[in-house]
């Protein structure tokens, strides 16, 4: 806890330290697209977002997408037993299905549960990641009551000649992983290439658990679980002189995963995504863009017996298939640009989802369709901006649902920013809500929420901080009952105190964050005022690297405070600090050898419980990466 605290006043004091650095150079603002559906400077953006980079990426050595995630802000993570195991995150206090995750524009995550398979999102695959908090139904429908965490795979530059990309990765419990890739352009393209996967025996994933509480695996298991993935993607692009654009992408990630299970503790699963988008202009004022896009998931459950030595040549064979569930999400978007004076525009359109499942369960519905309208206005009135955006969702199995967002922002003349939100937004329950595991709907209502927001901020010359003030409230929050089915909690409360602030300067790279919440169920029976379960109410992380010649040095410290692992707040998970220490040894212009120690104080923890966590571990990493 006082390591938390620490972070956090470390955080405030860096921020008011440097707000008035006004002799530092200027830098050019970075542009997110998140945010407001099109290209936007981060300066004019209303809602509180942080920008994760490639350089970022390559500079903090991550192994996996909840390394790079767990501690920005309002994010926290719950894993069960390691690199390669399913991974829950939290965005602002709600439920895990409460944030929409998109991977170059492309909604992700399975038909039945919701859920992205972040443990399989290939960190060498990424180009850069927008994370924006707060309500975003109005424009992107469902599952927005959180935020949208946007993933940008790697793509090439037009004009750029062939260039080639390598890193390979050693490390403890065996771990092995590597990628290649190649990206280039003409004058009017570009195109990208990538192959890459990853290898760990891993850990004993869980140590053990009882049925009667309904949580860990329920069986004995103590051996190493280990995992296995690979990955591919392919993405292009071609633009013509009067500013018509096609793009593309595909990514598939397949992977095999042992854990601790009593029916089942084998998964071979693999995701697609894919997307196309044209990009014209109609008019002098009026742009147009057409995307079409596909997200497949696949899970095969295997019971792999006693010896559960990974088999690389075929599942099926002496392992007998227990289970499958395959799902597939057809998306289409028709959106219109309009600048209809100087700095006010429009933004109108509409998108369209077919989602399909099969499995061996059976689900009473197996398909479902979304259609949605939306429009966005923005306005820049001097030092006031004013953003008004609305969207009507028709889903076949719910009905209509209608969400609205507003909000102000101003500007003062020492380039400080105060800004004011409220929104709404909505969850449509998912299959597995609905119908998992015994078939019949439990007859769940949408969850629905309500969010205001206050917020103060600035980018003076190479520094930025923010800071946001925030409460949701949740109405028929999805919970689970005694007998483990799903059902509608009457409301939660959340509220919260966001901070980060981040400066590239004198060969320092600095990032800070932290986050105060109150995620509490305020339901009029037994459990009012529990905490939700797995999200701590305090957080914090520090980044800070140093470039020291052909060296950068650096590390990280990560605290998250104590939660609970149940509804009923009985199983306490405890509080943590943990430490990272890296460095980079460039050996030229584009080779460079990399080292990482991770939990450097080998501490034991626990994010779900009975589930066992890395200790210390090692890495090491040869990178090729011209201009880098």
């Amino acid at each position: 806890m006082k390591k938390t605290l620490l972070a956090t006043a470390l955080l405030s004091s860096i921020a008011v330290a440097h707000a008035a650095d006004e002799g530092a150079p200027d830098r050019l603002d970075p542009v997110v697209v998140t945010a407001n559906r099109a290209a936007t400077p981060l300066d004019e953006v209303l809602a509180p977002v942080t920008l994760i980079t490639r350089e970022d990426i390559e500079r903090l050595q991550p192994v996996s997408v909840q390394d790079l995630l767990a501690g920005l802000p309002g994010v926290t993570i719950a894993n069960a037993g390691g690199i390669g195991q399913q991974t829950s995150l939290f965005m602002r206090g709600t439920n895990s299905s409460h944030t929409l995750v998109l991977l170059d524009g492309v909604r992700v995550g399975t038909v039945g549960a919701g859920l992205p398979a972040y443990e399989q999102l290939p960190v060498e695959q990424i180009d850069h990641i927008e994370i924006v908090r707060g309500p975003r139904s109005a424009l992107y429908g469902s599952d927005a009551i959180g935020g949208v965490i946007q993933i940008f795979t790697r793509h090439g530059q037009a004009g750029e000649a062939p260039t080639p990309t390598l890193s390979v990765t050693g490390g403890s419990h065996g771990y092995a992983a590597g990628q290649v890739g190649v990206s280039g352009g003409s004058q009017h393209g570009w195109y990208n290439a990538s192959l890459g996967g990853q290898y760990t025996a891993g850990i004993n994933a869980c140590r053990i658990g009882t049925a009667a509480a309904f949580a860990g695996c329920f069986t004995d298991e103590p051996d190493h679980d280990a995992s296995r993935t690979y990955n591919g993607s392919l993405s292009g692009g071609y633009r013509w002189d009067d500013g018509t654009e096609l793009t593309g992408s595909w990514l598939r990630s397949k992977g095999d995963i042992e854990y601790d299970g009593d029916f089942q503790n084998l998964t071979r699963r693999s995701q697609q995504v894919a997307g196309a988008k044209l990009a014209f202009d109609v008019l002098g004022n009026w742009r147009m863009s057409l995307g079409l896009g596909q997200n497949q998931d696949r899970a095969d459950n295997y019971l792999n017996g006693a010896d559960k030595t990974l088999d690389f040549v075929h599942y099926g064979v002496d392992k007998a298939r227990v289970g499958y569930l395959y799902s597939k999400r057809n998306q289409a978007s028709w959106q219109n640009d309009f600048v209809l004076a100087k700095d006010q525009t429009l933004s109108a359109g509409v998108d369209f989802q077919q989602e399909k499942l099969k499995s061996d369960t059976d689900y009473l519905k197996d398909s479902r369709n979304n259609t949605g309208v939306f429009a966005l206005y923005q306005g820049l009135f001097g030092p006031h901006e004013i953003q008004l955006s609305a969207r009507h969702d028709h889903n076949t199995q719910f009905g209509n649902h209608t969400t609205g967002s507003a909000a102000y922002g101003f500007r003062f003349d020492n380039g400080m920013k105060i800004t004011a939100s409220y929104g709404t937004a909505f969850h449509a329950p998912t299959f597995n809500d609905e119908f998992y595991p015994y078939g019949a709907p439990v007859n769940l209502s949408p969850e629905t929420s309500r969010t205001a927001e206050i917020g103060l901020s600035a980018r003076p010359g190479v520094w930025n901080w923010a800071v946001n003030a925030y409460q949701t409230t949740v109405d028929d929050l999805i919970g689970f009952d005694a007998n483990f089915l799903p059902v509608n909690v009457s409301k939660a409360r959340i509220r919260g105190l966001e901070g980060q602030v981040g400066a590239d300067v004198g060969g320092w790279h600095v990032r800070a964050y932290a986050t105060l919440q109150q995620p509490k169920n305020r339901d009029s029976g037994a459990q009012e005022d529990n905490l939700l379960a797995r999200r701590p109410e305090r957080t914090a992380r520090v980044d800070l690297d140093k470039d020291l010649g052909r060296f950068t040095l650096g590390g990280s410290v990560y605290a998250a405070g104590y939660s609970y692992d149940d509804a009923a707040n009985t199983r306490r998970l405890g509080g943590y600090a943990t430490a990272d220490l890296r460095a980079t040894w460039h050996l030229d212009t584009d080779w460079s050898v990399q080292g990482r120690v991770a939990n450097v104080a080998d501490k034991r923890y626990e994010t779900a419980a009975f589930y066992n966590q890395l200790g210390r571990t090692y890495y090491l990493t040869f990178r090729y990466a011209p201009g880098h």
